[in-house]
């Protein structure tokens, strides 16, 4: 649309600017100045004075435009708030995010940080698109494994261990710049008061009865395998099992929701993503479903099962309740933060938990009477230099390592775009150095110091005072920062992280071609009102980087913004587009530091 009004006649524009403007309730007294071909500086001075700065606001007019012809390039105000809308969310309602809540038997490693990152990166893009988010996270901390470890280790309790382990994977979150609203941990009281709430409700609709169990069991996993899954007489992930005797056990009465579950997924087939994953649990459905033991008696340290204190919970299901439990569950009334977030929007799970999400989580729901979550998403694993990740080869990747070598913004950056979010990736120093320096030293932060270098030299200090008409070539390259809202929303929206920031890297890379051409450099002394026309281009390109990458860097995006004087309070993505919020001419700019490192490639001695 807006290519097309800047070749159309005066009258055209204004008809269709209007029809716009009806459509997305813009003001009507907005449309002649929008869509007025050439605006005076009288004309801006006027309208801003009248409409825009009738607060107490320090109005902007003194320095917006200097030159008395200035071409506007932007036909169209974003106004409204919200994301692209998809099959499994409208857009604009609160968003709830979670990660799986982690299991404390040991010190965190580069998948939780993965995991939370791409959470934290969501969020953060929701927020920006003025959404309302709550992000959650948090630790699970019941069940044989933790119990076994705690004693292994020497402590006079689990709960004593629990403490040291969830405060790591909290002090990780802290060091990642994670934005979680709450972080949950499965032994507070008020998540056992929801886990047996559940209970009860699932017993009262008869889901639930009393047998015994014997079977193949890991211990690791905290999951019940069949012979026919076993792989070398281990489980599917490589865990080891043991052979529980027969016990009693409470038992979900899962086999009844084949059938539920394979609709489910058939009229809401954007429920588990992506598609690969979607197809395992399928497949695995259609293969039958067992009742599943829900309880154990071989063990203490679980939520006590109402009425039996023989028996504490399975893991998961007292486990996969913190979804709810945190948003207050069973506390459903209106004006809840339950009534408000749920069902939630999106949990984020590695594809090693799948199962339990999208099989166990959903069909506890439906029998429940509960609604399901709108959307599961399955990423990938990590390996090191080619090879698997393990204690035993040594090659435990710790996050915090990574952020004291790298630093946080860097490490986000590498973990969010070197795979396909979903896929499986590797990982190595070389390749981490080699798209740092490249992404991010030499591209982006290179062009932000080039830009504010010329602009602190030859402007006086200041951003340029005046400005000339704009080229075709100005004109592309707004154009293509302007498009980067819808495209990277687009991207978020389905949980294409490597895409969003792939559309982010390429007008970088753009811009970078740009001032190489233009060589501002060269027109400072042959035509000083071109060069500061190309600087003010670059700088507006640059806001909408800058407010863009926040979810993804939000101190290093900061700072270039802070350089480029844009206001705190301008860097939501609602003021991308608007004329008021661009750039101001003759804006004093201070001097320019380098906002990326950069890092020496390992010797291959």
């Amino acid at each position: 649309m807006i290519l097309a009004l800047l070749t159309a006649s005066p009258t055209a524009v204004t008809r269709a600017f209007t029809s716009h403007a009806q459509k997305h309730h813009i003001a009507k007294n907005l449309v002649p100045f929008l869509t007025t071909t050439s605006t005076t500086k009288q004309q801006y001075n006027a309208h801003c004075s009248s409409r825009l700065y009738t607060s107490t606001t320090e109005p902007r007019i003194d320095t917006a435009f200097s030159s008395d012809t200035i071409q506007q390039t932007s036909t169209q105000t974003q106004t409204d708030i919200g994301t692209p809308s998809t099959s499994f969310d409208d857009g604009t309602t609160p968003f709830e995010i979670t990660t799986p809540i982690y299991y404390v038997n040991d010190k965190p490693h580069i998948g939780h940080a993965y995991t939370s990152l791409a959470c934290d990166v969501i969020a953060r893009y929701m927020r920006h698109s003025g959404r309302e988010v709550y992000f959650l996270s948090g630790t699970d901390e019941h069940g044989q494994k933790v119990e076994q470890t705690a004693k292994d280790k020497g402590y006079k309790d689990p709960l004593t261990f629990c403490n040291e382990v969830s405060a790591s994977f909290q002090e990780l979150l802290t060091l990642l710049n994670i934005s979680n609203d709450e972080f949950i941990r499965t032994t507070q009281s008020n998540h056992k008061e929801a886990v047996q709430h559940l209970w009860k409700v699932l017993t009262e609709k008869n889901a639930i009865y009393l047998g015994s169990y014997e079977g193949w069991y890991s211990v690791r996993d905290e999951c019940y395998y069949n012979e026919s899954e076993l792989v070398d007489g281990k489980a599917p992930t490589g865990a080891e099992v043991e052979w529980v005797k027969k016990e009693d056990s409470y038992f979900f009465k899962l086999s009844e929701y084949q059938d539920k579950l394979l609709e489910y997924y058939e009229t809401h087939p954007d429920f588990i993503a992506p598609e690969s994953r979607k197809n395992e649990v399928i497949a695995f459905v259609k293969g039958g479903l067992k009742d599943l033991s829900i309880s154990r008696t071989t063990f203490d340290w679980g939520v006590p099962v109402p009425d039996d204190d023989e028996h504490v919970m399975y893991v998961w299901i007292d486990a996969l309740t913190n979804y709810m439990s945190a948003l207050g569950y069973p506390n459903m009334d209106k004006g809840s933060n339950y009534d408000k977030y749920w069902p939630a929007s999106l949990h984020v799970v590695g594809k090693d938990i799948l199962r339990f999400h999208a099989v166990y989580w959903p069909a506890f729901l439906m029998a429940a009477g509960l609604p399901l979550p709108k959307r599961i998403f399955a990423h990938g694993w990590w390996t090191k230099d080619g090879e698997k990740i393990s204690k035993s080869l040594g090659n435990v990747i710790d996050p915090v390592d990574l952020i004291d070598t790298y630093g946080v913004d860097p490490t986000r950056f590498f973990l969010m775009s070197e795979v396909t979010f979903g896929s499986d990736g590797d990982f190595s120093d070389e390749k981490m150095i080699y798209k740092v320096n490249a992404n991010l030293s030499n591209e982006l932060g290179n062009l932000c110091q080039r830009i504010m270098t010329l602009v602190f030299k030859n402007c006086g200090k200041a951003t340029p005072a005046e400005i000339g008409e704009l080229t075709d070539e100005d004109k592309a390259l707004l154009e293509t920062a302007a498009s980067l809202r819808g495209l990277t929303g687009e991207a978020i929206s389905s949980q294409a992280i490597d895409k969003y920031v792939q559309h982010m890297v390429s007008t970088v890379w753009a811009a970078n071609k740009y001032i190489d051409v233009q060589a501002p450099w060269v027109l400072k002394k042959t035509d000083t009102e071109r060069m500061n026309t190309v600087l003010y281009v670059l700088m507006e390109v640059m806001r909408h980087v800058g407010i863009l990458y926040q979810p993804l860097m939000p101190t290093s995006s900061n700072v270039i913004l802070d350089q480029l004087g844009v206001p705190k309070d301008e860097r939501d993505f609602e003021h991308l587009d608007k004329e008021e919020c661009k750039i101001l001419l003759g804006r004093e700019v201070s001097k320019p530091k380098a906002v990326f490192p950069r890092f020496d490639v390992p010797s291959s001695d």
